[in-house]
């Protein structure tokens, strides 16, 4: 199954550096049967977008905490689409997310999906009010809407750890 993790560029170094990375709270999303049944049509390929943009959603969320740490942090979105065959459903949680039973390796990775320099302002503004947006804040919920206009760009797993020297 096609996953969707959502990481941090933190977390892309350490994948690069030690081959593999666990999801935080083994979370990710993928197509699922209840995303498949919560949306009235769409092919695979676009209800596999909804699935990463879930991802890339959370992402934020990992974000918001690195930038509170470090401000001086990238603040760019960061999903790694990796193959697993082992992963349970938890519609429970949402229609989009499966729990990873282990870490992912770099063999197991298809792409990685990265905001590029021009989202930097958006997202930055956006993961200081993601809480707020989850809590209905209509405000926050545009400021989301502005990170989430940028489309993250899709980088080869060879290309990783070029990717990251350049940043």
């Amino acid at each position: 199954m096609r996953v969707y993790v959502p990481t941090t560029l933190s977390m892309l170094n350490t994948l690069v550096k030690t081959g593999e990375i666990s999801a935080v709270n083994s979370t990710a999303f993928a197509l699922t049967p209840a995303l498949r049944e919560s949306y009235s049509a769409g092919d695979a390929e676009e209800l596999e977008y909804a699935a990463m943009l879930d991802a890339a959603r959370a992402s934020l969320r990992l974000l918001a905490g690195e930038l509170d740490a470090d401000p001086e942090a990238h603040p760019r979105r960061a999903v790694i689409a990796a193959d697993l065959d082992d992963v349970t459903l938890r519609p429970d949680l949402d229609y989009a997310v499966v729990r990873l039973a282990g870490p992912i390796t770099m063999k197991q990775v298809a792409a990685v999906h990265v905001d590029n320099e021009a989202a930097e302002d958006a997202v930055r503004r956006a993961a200081a009010v993601i809480d707020a947006a989850d809590m209905g804040d209509s405000d926050a919920e545009f400021t989301l809407g502005d990170a989430e206009d940028h489309e993250l760009a899709w980088y080869a797993p060879q290309e990783l750890s070029f990717l990251l020297e350049l940043m």
